[in-house]
């Protein structure tokens, strides 16, 4: 899979180096006494969810797909929408939510339609900026299936900025990533869009 927009993981070592003792630290250093009931097991609950949160690390594209792909002559685009995902903003360790819509037109081979979500968790469940997470997935399809071309949309809102800073709740940010015919021919490029922005049912 090509590499040079993805993020590289830490080392196997130091994903698995114990740091429930440095959340205990954190803790006491915001002024909490973390000897209380509440908080006496939360450093290594803390930890479990992150190693959790973060399972993309331990995930690979090849293993997410597995051996779905399939020989099909369907040349017409193919979209999975509203994938919910969720990530952890890599600026402030803060989640960020929302939904990806991810289109490919063939050429030659399709994708099971739950490997389109998987390929978005590899990714989301990654210290992220939203921005690269994008083009993360449209580059990790178009090196599984060589299509056509690749368009992938990206809505999530961001809890760094809803939680903190401006403070605005109503907030989201899009991305996009465009590859091959959905970046070089606009009729694609406006029909995707199209269906990416398009209205959803009881909304």
């Amino acid at each position: 899979m090509s590499t040079t927009k993805a993020h590289k993981p830490p080392a196997e070592a130091a994903r698995e180096e114990p740091f429930a003792g440095k959340v205990r630290e954190i803790l006491v250093a915001l002024g909490e006494d973390v000897g209380r009931e509440g908080l006496v097991k939360t450093p290594e609950r803390v930890e479990s969810s992150l190693r959790w949160l973060t399972q993309g690390y331990r995930m690979t594209v090849a293993d997410a797909v597995g051996d779905a792909v399939f020989e099909e002559t369907h040349q017409s685009m193919i979209m999975v929408r509203d994938i919910e995902l969720y990530s952890m903003c890599e600026h402030h360790l803060l989640p960020f939510f929302g939904r990806a819509h991810v289109a490919y037109v063939p050429d030659g081979k399709i994708l099971g339609l739950s490997k389109v979500a998987r390929i978005v968790d590899v990714f989301a469940r990654r210290l992220q900026v939203q921005e690269r997470m994008t083009d993360q997935i449209a580059d990790a399809v178009m090196d599984v299936l060589q299509p056509t071309g690749v368009g992938v949309v990206i809505e999530a809102a961001h809890f760094c900025m809803m939680m903190r800073g401006v403070e605005k709740q109503n907030s989201r940010t899009v991305t996009s990533a465009l590859r091959g015919i959905f970046r070089d021919d606009s009729k694609t490029r406006v029909e995707f869009l199209r269906l990416a922005h398009g209205g959803r049912a009881n909304e």
